[in-house]
């Protein structure tokens, strides 16, 4: 199982973060805040926090409680200000792994990520580490009862750059840069999408064995639970354990 771009481990490792809906409208009201600070509040005119928003929508959050975050943001309400760190590490089984975190206190979030790694037996790297085996790249995730030929159509016409059915959905991958107009395409064409975002997609795979498996699951699990993690990405290959 790909840890990278496969639907069904991203929805395993959407299940962690899930569960507990209050966290993850806090990751995504974090994610929104600073989109405002770097780019300002029009969602028009500011794709990151377009992004965010369409995230918030995605998980049925209140519309009052992202556009609160905005103007946090933007200064206009007195709020937060969030650093942005990315850490990169090998986890257990030597799977590379990109941590995204937002944080009001670095000197509390760096200690903790590294605890994780120690304790599951990972090392936290140096900036650059790890980051070369990921590639940026937007990704659409559609129900696959629609057919190859309409996906296709609105897919490719937008600007994708490929559409592969993973199991029972269709993926569709875009540059960072072109992933706007797909979306929006994809939203006329009234396609059913599953989930829409940026992700690090990774170009190489490192296969986990049986005897690593439960450390480094437990080591996602762990940061992904992190109140100052955002995203979480590893190149991790592996058969999903029985329940």
């Amino acid at each position: 199982m790909s840890g990278h771009s496969k639907w069904s481990t991203i929805k395993h490792k959407k299940g962690a973060a899930d569960a507990k809906r209050g966290k993850a409208f806090t990751k995504i009201l974090k994610e929104i805040t600073v989109a405002s600070r770097l780019g300002g509040g029009d969602v028009n005119a500011n794709p990151r926090l377009r992004l965010a928003v369409d995230q918030a929508k995605g998980a049925n959050m209140p519309k009052e409680n992202w556009e609160r975050a905005i103007k946090k943001g933007t200064g206009e309400l007195e709020g937060v200000t969030y650093e942005e760190v990315t850490y990169e590490a090998y986890g257990p089984g030597g799977a590379a792994i990109i941590v995204e975190a937002m944080t009001d206190n670095k000197n509390r979030t760096t200690p903790e990520i590294r605890s994780y790694f120690s304790k599951f037996g990972g090392d936290l790297g140096a900036v650059g580490s790890v980051s070369y085996l990921f590639t940026r790249q937007g990704q659409i995730v559609v129900e696959g009862e629609i057919s190859e030929d309409k996906i296709m159509e609105v897919a490719l016409e937008a600007g994708a750059d490929d559409v592969v059915l993973d199991g029972e959905v269709w993926i569709i991958k875009t540059t960072p840069e072109s992933y706007q107009a797909v979306k929006d395409a994809v939203d006329a064409a009234k396609l059913p999408v599953l989930e829409a975002k940026i992700i690090n997609a990774a170009s190489t795979s490192a296969e986990i064995d049986a005897g690593k498996l439960k450390s480094f699951l437990k080591l996602i699990d762990l940061l992904e639970d992190n109140d100052d993690v955002q995203n979480v990405w590893h190149n991790a290959e592996y058969d999903e354990p029985e329940e």
